[in-house]
């Protein structure tokens, strides 16, 4: 004979949704407005939070005990990452301000040792941009330099306008 449980809208045998006789999961439906959706709770030894190892109670699905141990769990996952991306993102910035002081109209030329004095840093740079010719432009957003010797760097800012009009833009 088939184990039964009593629901609000009558009897529904339990070996239909994968649970045996001797089962202790408790079924229940959320009723809203629409959709009548199953919650399935399980007994509290059976899961541990994964940020404070304390037992969990509620929805089966529950990973965490609580909105905080869900925010440290996430914020330590990402912490590394995020202060990687974080660190460039304001090496970029400072280049593109540092860039920007030093362009007043849309175009100058200035020494490597008067950027490197205001901490340039030519190794980040947003993408390139190669003209027809094979000059290499290096931008850090819509401000970029190019090289053009004795350690002295042409200064541009690029406007919405004359982007990819002659040559090729790569991303970094």
């Amino acid at each position: 004979m088939q184990n039964y449980e009593k629901l609000s809208f009558g009897f529904f045998p339990l070996n239909l949704i994968g649970f045996s006789s001797g089962s202790s999961c408790l079924l229940s439906f959320a009723i809203g407005k629409r959709v009548s959706s199953p919650v399935i709770t399980q007994p509290a030894m059976s899961k541990k939070c994964l940020d404070c190892g304390e037992p969990i109670t509620g929805r089966i699905d529950k990973k965490f005990c609580s909105d905080q141990c869900r925010n440290n769990y996430n914020n330590r996952l990402n912490s590394d990452t995020t202060n990687l991306v974080r660190n460039v993102n304001n090496i970029l910035r400072k280049n593109r301000r540092i860039i920007q002081e030093l362009t007043p109209e849309e175009k100058a030329t200035v020494h490597k040792t008067k950027l490197s004095d205001r901490g340039f840093n030519f190794s980040y740079f947003t993408n390139t941009y190669t003209t027809k010719k094979g000059t290499v432009y290096y931008f850090c957003y819509e401000y970029g330099y190019l090289p053009v010797g004795n350690d002295f760097y042409f200064l541009v800012r690029r406007s919405g306008k004359d982007e990819n009009k002659e040559g090729k833009e790569t991303e970094r």
